[in-house]
């Protein structure tokens, strides 16, 4: 993706995940914001977005951080929200395993108590150890957690699948959590 592409997917992401009130955009309880809305308000704080360009970014986002509705009209984050967003998904049993990536300076919050969900809504999990280390390589030089979450799932926790693949669950205890030796 060109830099002009990546600066509009940071702008998207911040205010769809994060910020609407910003740029004074409202959305809705599923995190959907209409479109023309998203548009008019990047506008007036400068950042020029056309329905083509927002279309362009939501195809062509490796991570498919964005959804459109089928008609067109409204965007939202599939994930990753630090507001409260009923995203409309059904709880799923995961696989025996799923991967968090991380940042070698991360383990130890995490040692001691699991994995937290911070700021965010969920913890995301990766279905892969790939897309585990694309995410854990963003801060430094990446850590895989293996997850035990069919076990997690079978004891009551709660999973959900994103549209782009993403596992998303409230916490991880420390007793589902495999460290790399």
């Amino acid at each position: 993706m060109d830099r002009r592409l990546i600066k509009v997917s940071k702008f998207l992401t911040l205010v769809l995940r994060h910020q609407p009130g910003r740029i004074g955009l409202s959305l809705d309880q599923g995190g959907w914001a209409e479109v023309a809305e998203l548009i008019e308000c990047a506008q007036r704080t400068g950042m020029s977005l056309s329905e083509a360009l927002i279309t362009e970014v939501v195809q062509r986002n490796a991570k498919q951080r964005f959804t459109l509705s089928e008609d067109g009209l409204r965007i939202r984050a599939n994930q990753g929200h630090s507001r409260p967003v009923d995203l409309g998904l059904d709880p799923i049993g995961p696989p025996e395993f799923l991967y968090h990536g991380t940042a070698m300076g991360s383990l130890r919050s995490i040692r001691e108590h699991g994995l937290k969900r911070g700021r965010r809504q969920h913890v995301h999990l990766s279905p892969d150890e790939g897309m585990a280390v694309r995410v854990g390589q963003r801060h430094g030089p990446p850590v895989v957690l293996r997850i035990h979450s069919n076990a997690m799932y079978a004891r009551g926790h709660a999973f959900f699948l994103s549209e782009n693949g993403v596992w998303l669950t409230e916490e991880v205890p420390l007793g589902y959590i495999e460290f790399p030796q």
